[in-house]
């Protein structure tokens, strides 16, 4: 996952929150900012990185206070400048605003989603409110917005570059869809609302860390696969199912009723029938009707897929006399032995293949050396904010450095579920900044001395995610705002999915799938055997999917007159309503522990997962009609994909890659759905 700031400003905090061993100082912290404070001044460090064995966490409110404080100067500076609008004295002022909030606010966001703790979430929930309220007076200030509107209506006589008409027209769209055309009542009442959903997603993201910290973040738990006894496995599913639904202080909701009504509130203020159709405006699928019509054409393939492999598990636990019909708790458990059965595949044989450190550095490094020729130096000389978190120095196939990443791979339980990337520096050559990446995991951490040996849905999610790392690494960007994976929700998971695909390339899995004891080369057999159960058990995992997302949407296309919801209720009838209520597959996500869409600035979009997927099978299918991995296919994708961040039409840069539309067909057939 790329997370995602709800509006586009560096200014904006990433809201996450999770529980951290970061240094921490005794007392309320002061909100006058010391001349020592680290944040005050760039680091010194290579690449800007952050000193963070110089940050406590008494450094942060300061910082971020002053951070507004100094940004509000800057926006009331150009809007009240008497000087005609221009676009260097508007939306290129604009655009350096708001350094010391945003140089700030990364790492804020690193370590509450990463290495939180009680002060930080203190922190979080105090500021959450006031960063909004200075987005908010940004975006809703009718001089500046008249300014970037002037500049806008000349942009066509203006001979400007295409990065920087693309700016002009980015920050039109931002300013108008956020509300700059409004009356001030409007503004005023739509200030009030923003205030209160931040408030309310700082506080859903708490309470949920609080509710589930023993439990991965989906629906399905990891241990149920290996659990033999039925009634321990009910009871970890309904562990999980119910972790915020316990009508204790946890129970979320009481909360997201209300977000998702303050959603359609904002939504009609701004001229929408609904909050999904208003954050489409700006994603490759433009509407809910788009979305729901690529639905209509996914859902029969996938449940239908679903029910068979539903039949094949009924079989196995009727074949041992079981006497009973499949539950959700059941699906995982039997499901590996059908695999077995199927495909003569076990994961305890695969996972003394997949030692962590060698698939990071002979898989997912070594996929990238082949293909775009970079290669990578660890270094131990940069401080990082947990023991466990490495550094790696990335180096380009003329010996340059591209900029830094950091992988921070193991559970922590101060540490947000699910796997995620994003920026510490970003990518501008404006600011004359290179990349500094990271990557965030949830592995098992292993006994010390012990092997960290991990699934092969594992290794998936390491590629995945550093396939973001490659797209904010790539990055080639005069603008911040336009850099790297700064792009809609529905494109910005096509590099990371793509990059999953080498995980499982014959020249790269040999690589990397080597017994952890021995060294031996993980056998052709057992290759064979992973390549063969690809699409196995997709049914299920695609239905499981589209069903979040289903629910994402439905929550997000309610009218704003709608009552406050009862969440089960709406739930089961959301899924009713398009045939995704399959008792056996219930939704990756439940709305009560739905982080992505209420805390994580996927709301109305979890749908880009498999909108992506639909663009990353089409492109490799140009991989496969072209030869494979080979660097000549690389560098053709780092240079029309990875390297060209938001610089352009998003339609147009992949119909640029691909020679045509996106089309569904080569997303089916990955997943044995045709």
């Amino acid at each position: 996952m790329k997370r995602i700031a709800y509006l586009p400003l560096m200014a904006l905090l990433a809201i996450t929150s999770a529980c951290n061993q970061q240094k921490s100082s005794s007392g309320e912290s002061d909100e006058s900012i010391s001349p020592s404070n680290p944040f005050l001044q760039v680091s010194k460090l290579p690449f800007q990185a952050p000193a963070f064995d110089q940050i406590k966490d008494s450094d942060f409110k300061p910082a971020i206070e002053e951070g507004m404080k100094q940004q509000m100067a800057e926006i009331s500076k150009i809007a009240d400048q008497a000087e005609p609008a221009t676009f260097e004295n508007t939306i290129l002022a604009i655009e350096n605003s708001g350094q010391l909030l945003g140089r700030v606010n990364r790492v804020f966001g690193l370590l509450t989603g990463a290495n939180t703790n009680p002060e930080l979430q203190k922190i979080q929930a105090e500021e959450a409110p006031k960063l909004t309220a200075n987005t908010d007076a940004i975006y809703l200030n009718t001089k500046l917005f008249k300014r970037v509107e002037a500049v806008y209506k000349e942009r066509a006589k203006l001979k400007l570059d295409a990065e920087s008409l693309r700016l002009v027209e980015y920050y039109y769209q931002k300013f108008e869809l956020a509300g700059a055309k409004l009356s001030e009542a409007d503004k005023d009442r739509l200030k009030e609302l923003n205030k209160e959903e931040s408030s309310l997603s700082t506080k859903f993201s708490t309470q949920l860390l609080a509710a589930g910290k023993d439990l991965v973040n989906t629906t399905q738990q990891p241990p149920l696969q290996g659990m033999a006894d039925r009634a321990a496995r009910q009871r970890l599913f309904e562990a999980s199912w119910n972790r915020a639904e316990k009508g204790d202080a946890n129970d979320t909701r009481k909360l997201i009723s209300r977000i998702a009504q303050i959603r359609a509130q904002q939504a009609q203020l701004l001229g929408f029938k609904n909050y999904a159709t208003w954050k489409l405006q700006d994603q490759m699928a433009k509407t809910p009707e788009a979305v729901e019509a690529f639905f209509r054409q996914l859902v029969p393939a996938a449940t239908a897929k679903a029910r068979a492999e539903a039949k094949d598990i009924q079989a196995v636990i009727d074949q041992q006399k079981g006497g009973f019909k499949l539950e959700p708790w059941d699906w995982t458990y039997y499901a590996e032995q059908v695999r077995k059965a199927k495909y003569d595949l076990d994961e305890n044989q695969v996972k003394p293949y997949f030692e962590l450190h060698k698939v990071l550095e002979n898989g997912v490094f070594y996929a990238a050396t082949q293909l775009y020729g970079i290669t990578f130096k660890e270094r131990k000389d940069l401080p990082v904010y947990q023991e466990d978190v490495r550094v790696f120095d990335v180096i380009d196939k003329d010996g340059s450095q591209i900029g830094l990443f950091y992988a921070d791979y193991f559970k922590r339980d101060n540490k947000n579920g699910g796997a995620w990337m994003d920026n510490m520096v970003p990518q501008s050559k404006l600011m004359k900044t290179k990349p500094v990446i990271y990557n965030v995991c949830n592995f098992t951490k292993p006994a010390s001395g012990q092997p960290a040996l991990i699934s092969f849905d594992d290794v998936i999610t390491m590629f995945h995610e550093f396939g973001h790392g490659l797209h904010g690494l790539f990055a080639n960007q005069q603008y911040v705002s336009l850099s790297g994976a700064n792009v809609a929700r529905d494109y910005v998971e096509f590099p990371s999915q793509f990059n999953e695909h080498w995980a499982s390339d014959p020249k790269i899995l040999k690589n990397y799938a080597v017994h952890y004891k021995t060294g031996e080369a993980m056998p052709q057999s057992l290759l064979d055997k992973i390549k063969k159960a690809s699409s196995f058990n997709q049914g299920y995992e695609f239905t499981e999917a589209l069903a979040a997302a289903d629910l994402d949407m439905q929550w997000h296309t309610l009218p704003a007159n709608a009552a406050l919801q009862d969440v089960d209720k709406f739930e089961a009838e959301a899924l009713k309503k398009t045939n995704l209520n399959l008792k056996e597959v219930p939704p990756r996500y439940r709305s009560s522990y739905f982080l992505h869409i209420w805390s994580n600035g996927y709301a109305a979009g979890y749908y880009a997962y498999s909108w992506t997927s639909m663009l990353e099978n089409d492109a490799y299918s140009w991989f496969q009609e072209n030869g494979g991995l080979s660097r000549a296919n690389g560098q053709r994708f780092r240079d029309m994909i990875l390297s060209k961040g938001n610089t352009e039409d998003l339609g147009k840069m992949f119909f640029n890659f691909r020679g045509h539309q996106p089309e569904i067909k080569p997303m089916l057939i990955k997943r044995g759905l045709l």
